[in-house]
């Protein structure tokens, strides 16, 4: 009897008492399952340690938008976020507790990392079950999915109320719920097949609820469907009910997204598909994507040690070589489609922003780092020196050509525009650097630790053990800076900068009216900190400010604070005046 039929099989056929087998396998089987509870409940506490010290968004405009979105949903006040992109309403939905718990900004943000930690730390359990169906013993599994969680790419993003915290989770999901719906033998249980492919197609429209690389990820799905039915691995209707699932969940979150818009943006939105469809429709448009692209795709690789890139040049062979399963051949595919779908179509849709993150950027792919980083460790440690070293080859070949577009592209442009250090937590470690960006200083360090987790995984005795240690070091390292350097210094200044809590009653202002000329980050961090008022723009130099309890205007230089409203109605007050490094402002109050 096959593992599935004795798990169905009436009750009435079993022995009353278990066989010696059994019960150790019993017994093994809640031996794992409580490491991965505590395996959870560790990462889940690496994460709390490491967003101690956050006490408001930082990571603006996105923070403030996924925030202000959920506080719309709780009935709280609404906020002017016009000409902004657009934060969809998804993962606000996972942020409501919060604001269930508590009505105080600091005690709301720090409910939501938690939060985010919980969902985080899924990683863990995600990571060993892939690493398991690609037949690594439960121990090295159980290994290289804490490696696979401790990624930057997956705590660092998680120290920010940003949909990043939870998208890496989803990815894993999705292939394993595909990968069990193509794979399932013809003896599985048809309402289990049902729901493995209804609930992974609920979790891709949950992405795209929550973010628009969910787009990319609907489409590939619904590509996979279509092949399973045309190969007939599926039947209609449980291919049917995986499209009706995506689309009920998808068309929730379209009108979820569709009733926060008027709300957050009465103003109306960036037109990020304006972006796209021009650069999908001209020759500069492609050399633009192609070039922004490939360096999403190179920074996936540099920020991983390269590990992700001989996860990438693994899928990519399974795709190609004769010999594939067929169903594997298309999962292969899929996520390959869904690289480059979410790395091209976000780089076609980006505005020139003239910052160092326009041509290389690793936030995007951020999502399916950890799936390409868990397989090309699994490589590491079980394939055949001959692979490993035909699979490291290919990935310093990727990755230098992926660089020399890079520069090719964007030259000087790398060391002229804006370094923003939020975009760079695992190339400032490479380098360590942490004022600018290096591209082929961050290369070379990336494939010199490939090199090293190569030889690593080829020592006589405890090879296993030593590349294992050696990405856990790397990753803990990477992260451990990426706080101490760059979100607690954020998060610090920022405060400093902006916080006007101690100047004036913030809970006694019913609305609160922000100067456009105030820099953005300085105006999305002030209606943080009014959390019960609501919140307007204005353009202070043509247009009077709006009938407000508290008026926030720029503060230019050379002029006096009280001169900055020459015409302010009669007991209006000065409250706070600031002149701070990120831009200067003057809050008047009204009697």
């Amino acid at each position: 009897m096959s593992a599935t039929q004795a798990a169905t099989a009436p009750a009435v056929r079993r022995p009353a008492r278990s066989t010696g087998p059994e019960r150790r396998a019993d017994r093994r089987f809640r031996h794992w399952g409580l490491l991965l509870l505590l395996g959870w409940a560790a990462q889940v506490a690496v994460r709390l340690w490491m967003s101690s010290r956050q006490v408001m968004p930082v990571a603006t405009p996105d923070e403030t938008g996924y925030l202000f979105a959920a506080r719309v949903l709780t009935g709280g006040p609404e906020a002017d976020l016009s000409y902004g992109t657009v934060y969809r309403g998804g993962y606000a939905l996972l942020l409501l507790p919060a604001f269930w718990l508590a009505d105080d900004p600091v005690a709301v943000y720090r409910i939501c990392l938690v939060i985010n930690a919980l969902i985080s730390a899924a990683t863990l359990p995600l990571a060993y079950l892939m690493l398991r169906r690609m037949r690594l013993s439960r121990t090295w599994s159980y290994a290289l999915g804490h490696a696979t969680a401790l990624l930057p790419a997956v705590v660092f993003y998680a120290e920010f109320v940003l949909t990043d915290a939870v998208l890496p989770v989803a990815v894993f999901g999705w292939l394993l719920l595909t990968h069990s719906w193509l794979s399932a033998p013809k003896g599985e249980s048809p309402v289990r097949v049902a729901v493995y492919g209804a609930s992974a197609g609920m979790v891709v429209a949950y992405v795209y609820a929550s973010h628009s690389r969910g787009i990319i990820l609907m489409v590939v799905q619904a590509c996979v469907l279509a092949v399973a039915v045309l190969c007939r691995w599926r039947g209609w209707t449980p291919t049917g009910i995986a499209a009706a699932a995506m689309g009920a969940v998808a068309y929730a979150g379209m009108k979820l997204n569709e009733g926060l818009l008027p709300r957050l943006y009465p103003g109306g939105d960036n037109n990020l598909a304006a972006n796209l469809e021009w650069r999908l429709t001209h020759w500069d448009g492609y050399g633009w994507t192609l070039s922004l692209g490939t360096g999403q795709i190179w920074y996936q690789i540099v920020a991983t040690g390269g590990v992700a890139g001989v996860g990438l040049v693994t899928i990519a062979v399974v795709a190609v070589r004769r010999g594939t399963p067929p169903r594997l051949r298309v999962l292969a595919l899929a996520v390959l489609a869904a690289i480059a779908g979410i790395a091209f179509a976000t780089s076609a849709a980006l505005p020139v922003e003239w910052r160092v993150g326009n041509y290389v950027y690793g936030r995007y792919l951020a999502c399916v780092t950890p799936v390409l980083f868990a397989v090309g460790a699994a490589v590491l440690l079980r394939a055949t020196l001959r692979t490993v070293l035909w699979a490291t080859a290919a990935t310093v070949a990727v990755t230098v050509m992926a660089a020399s577009v890079v520069q090719w592209y964007a030259g000087d442009l790398l060391t002229r525009y804006t370094y923003t250090l939020f975009d760079f937590p695992e190339t400032s470690f490479l380098t360590w650097n942490w004022s600018s960006f290096h591209l082929w200083r961050a290369t070379l360090a990336g494939l010199v630790l490939l090199g090293l987790a190569v030889v690593a995984a080829r020592l006589p005795r405890h090879g296993r053990a030593a590349v294992v240690g050696l990405l856990v070091l790397v990753n803990v390292a990477a992260v451990t800076t990426a706080t101490t350097e760059i979100s607690r210094p954020l998060s610090r200044n920022l405060a400093a900068y902006s916080d006007l809590r101690d100047s004036t009653d913030l809970d006694a202002q019913r609305s609160i009216a922000l100067d456009w000329n105030i820099p953005w980050m300085l105006r999305l961090s002030q209606f943080y900190w009014a959390w019960n008022s609501k919140g307007t723009m204005f353009d202070a130099r043509w247009v009077p400010p709006p009938q407000a309890d508290l008026v926030v205007l720029s503060w230019p230089k050379n002029v006096p604070a009280h001169m900055t409203w020459r015409n302010a109605p009669p007991g209006w007050r000065i409250v706070a005046s600031r002149r701070t490094p990120e831009g200067d402002w003057v809050a008047w109050r009204r009697p």
